[in-house]
């Protein structure tokens, strides 16, 4: 198989909604983002980060992080795809369709 097949490349997409009322759930949305981003993470939209991985196991990798940081309260998704169907994605903004900014290869050193 292709090393850069558009279907072995993958992203992860995290969808969050974590309550911040009080001090000790502002905290955990503080520390859950920050987790995200450490691991290479980054915002697509409000509380909803993406990362590009080489492989369905480094996505893997990716997914476990995510999990070993979840916070206490509220709901988390996260979501695996392949880069063809990440490139399929439409974005609108203020009803107008928008061109997304091309992707830079990440180089990764294992």
């Amino acid at each position: 198989m292709d090393r850069f097949s558009e279907y072995r490349i993958m992203w992860v997409l995290v969808f969050f909604d974590i309550p911040v009322e009080t001090k000790k759930q502002r905290k955990a949305y503080a520390n859950f983002r920050k987790a995200l981003i450490q691991d290479g993470f980054t915002m697509f939209q409000f509380s909803i980060y993406v990362r590009h991985c080489p492989s369905r196991e480094n996505a893997d990798v990716h997914i476990k992080r995510v999990k070993l940081n979840l916070p206490e309260y509220g709901k988390v998704c996260i979501f695996k795809i392949t880069d063809k169907q990440f490139a399929d994605i439409e974005l609108f903004e203020c009803m107008e369709k928008k061109t997304r900014n091309p992707i830079v290869q990440q180089l990764e050193l294992f």
